[in-house]
């Protein structure tokens, strides 16, 4: 028996993002909801921003139902037996580029969170006076 990882538990260990993916949705969906009472409904612009809230809420509701969705499934791999993996196939460029195409999403989204955050911080304190 090795102690090396297996892709379960890879596959679980990452299912950390989907379902963090499926709560930041799922907040943002839930701020829309809230800012909708603010509207005056008999603005034009007023309606139009209704009509276009409450389409966006539907579809971020139906993403973070299936974020979570696609999370719990791969938690559910964690005890995934190991599969034989053909090493010159793993080794091939393509695999290399697909993962480095995946650091580079996370550090985009994580450079995008930062910046958000910062902005987000301070409107939340002038929120809160």
């Amino acid at each position: 028996m090795t102690d090396e990882p297996t892709c379960g538990q890879g596959l679980a260990e990452h299912s950390a993002l989907p379902r963090k993916l499926a709560e930041l949705v799922t907040a943002l969906a839930a701020n829309l909801h809230e800012h909708l009472p603010s509207l005056d409904g008999e603005d034009d612009a007023a309606r139009a921003e209704q009509r276009a809230y409450e389409s966006l809420i539907g579809k971020f509701r139906a993403i973070a139902g299936d974020l979570e969705s696609v999370a719990a499934e791969m938690a559910g791999y964690r005890d995934l037996p190991m599969g034989r993996h053909d090493v010159q196939a793993m080794s091939r460029p393509e695999v290399g580029e697909a993962f480095a195409g995946f650091v580079r999403a996370e550090e985009e989204l994580a450079a995008l969170l930062a910046g958000g955050l910062e902005r987000d911080r301070a409107m939340l304190a002038h929120m809160r006076g």
